[in-house]
């Protein structure tokens, strides 16, 4: 293992506090960068309760332009730590246009880029379309200090496609700022099941692609919903490297060796064997 392939992530998964978020967010992006984290990710919309429960136009006060207020704070923590920052925001793009967005701030403090969340749910508690507009910017890949990292957000994490094409774009890690949990009355037949196919397909994103994936979720409970936790990190062919408790707030920092990428890749080799001729029909909505 050569240390100049190894880079060190922090998954920061914590209860919202609303008021102190931002400051949380914070402290454990220094906890995690003094014990060693190099790219740290915040979970899904980290500054506020997730608001999306219900369809209440007030909410839309939460947002906040990028730069920022939080990407202020956090570029600082970076600046200081000298470690890479994925925070999650509601972001007020302009009057009427608001979008689901993950800023990276560089190892510097740079503000490198935002990524908008591509797909946007609409179910029971989860009222995403009220609220956002689905990104224009694509899929990206970010060229930090400390590695090549893809971000995509929580309902993207379903997607072969997003996490597809953004590996074609050269990420070396997936991270996923998450907030997904249980509704109340939920059967715990039904609690296992959803969890089990939540870390099922991520993993499977990482097999496919050859890829590490870090998927940080929400924990704790707000407004009718139970966060699930369970924020991991696995590699290249889906073994799990560490995952968090599901009924408490952790801050991890796991060690990635991205050498591990083309060990992986040469022999599983799905990117040499695709059949890029044969896909065309990817993009069109159904094949009747």
């Amino acid at each position: 293992m050569s240390k100049q392939n190894i880079v060190k992530v922090g998954i920061v998964q914590f209860a919202s506090a609303p008021e102190k978020n931002l400051a949380k967010a914070a402290a454990q992006c220094r906890a995690a960068a003094a014990d060693g984290a190099q790219i740290i990710c915040l979970q899904e919309l980290f500054r506020s309760d997730y608001f999306c429960v219900t369809e209440d136009h007030q909410n839309f006060a939460l947002a906040e332009s990028i730069p920022g207020e939080s990407t202020a704070s956090l570029s600082a923590v970076a600046k200081e730590t000298g470690a890479v920052i994925i925070a999650s925001l509601f972001e007020k793009r302009v009057p009427g246009l608001y979008h689901n967005t993950a800023a990276v701030l560089d190892a510097d403090g740079q503000l490198l880029g935002t990524y908008r969340k591509m797909h946007i749910p609409d179910d029971p508690a989860f009222y995403e379309k009220f609220y956002f507009t689905p990104g224009d910017q694509g899929f990206k890949v970010f060229n930090t200090r400390h590695g090549r990292v893809g971000v995509l957000v929580c309902w993207d994490q379903w997607f072969p496609e997003a996490a597809r094409l953004t590996a074609l774009r050269g990420a070396d890690i997936l991270f996923y700022p998450t907030a997904i949990g249980w509704a109340d009355g939920e059967q715990p037949e039904i609690r296992r099941a959803q969890h089990d196919a939540w870390r099922t397909i991520q993993r499977s994103h990482a097999i496919a692609n050859g890829v590490f994936v870090v998927s940080v979720n929400r924990v704790g409970r707000e407004n009718g919903l139970e966060f699930w936790g369970g924020s991991f990190a696995c590699d290249p062919f889906g073994e799990m490297l560490c995952e968090a408790a599901h009924d408490r707030e952790e801050t991890r920092v796991v060690e990635l060796d991205l050498a591990d990428i083309d060990r992986t890749r040469t022999h599983w080799p799905f990117l040499r064997d695709r059949r890029t001729d044969a896909y065309g029909d990817l993009t069109r909505r159904f094949i009747d």
